[in-house]
């Protein structure tokens, strides 16, 4: 049964799968119990933020004593449904939509992509990575079919919103956008943007500020 999660901030939240992570390595490790300095030295996150992440879902440790990993991990594994697989869309399939077919997600994750769309692909379908690739005119039926709920967009700008627009009648509840624009759905679908180019500049802006006041 899945914890009943208070709202919290979109930082921590965005930090969850992190905390996965790095749980599976220190099992994997053999340790039995973590502390968050720890988890800081081997995530490079501040153990304070660590420890206000934790505090919103309770009392998970022990003062002086740290986490049990199994139970962390347990935790962590339920709140995030890694035991409830979610099966993903990809729209776009162009140097960056290819890289992410033949990638797929590996295991420890409980996504995977089953379908992918392009205009440039035949209506009757290919198959690129061994996942089927159909071209965008049968999308929504498609969609209907594998019984998709998240779709991942790295097709061209240009069609973003339109691709969006079209989603609004089906039964999709996310879209993990790639393009640089910012996507207007209906609140039935959230819509969670990564734009490299920004990301690179963020990246760019520290590294040169790292050591200024």
């Amino acid at each position: 049964m899945k914890p009943d999660i208070p709202r919290i901030p979109q930082a921590t939240t965005k930090r969850l799968p992190l905390y996965y992570r790095f749980l599976q390595s220190f099992d994997n490790a053999g340790h039995k119990r973590v502390s968050s300095q720890e988890l800081s030295e081997a995530m490079k996150i501040d153990s304070a933020t660590i420890r206000r992440d934790f505090s919103h879902f309770g009392a998970l440790g022990k003062k002086g004593y740290g986490y049990e990993v199994p139970t962390l991990l347990e935790f962590f594994r339920k709140t995030l449904d890694q035991d409830e697989a979610a099966n993903v869309a990809l729209i776009g399939v162009g140097s960056l939509g290819t890289a992410f077919l033949k990638y797929n997600f590996q295991k420890n994750h409980n996504t995977k992509i089953v379908v992918a769309f392009d205009t440039k692909a035949p209506v009757e379908g290919t198959t690129i990575s061994d996942i089927p690739v159909y071209h965008s005119s049968v999308m929504l039926e498609k969609l209907e079919e594998y019984g998709i709920e998240l779709v991942i967009f790295t097709l061209p700008s240009r069609s973003a919103q339109q691709v969006a627009d079209q989603l609004g009648t089906s039964s999709i509840k996310g879209i993990l956008n790639f393009t640089p624009i910012r996507i207007q759905t209906t609140d039935a679908i959230r819509v969670h943007t990564i734009d490299l180019s920004v990301e690179l500049q963020t990246l760019i802006y520290l590294i040169r500020n790292e050591h200024t006041e």
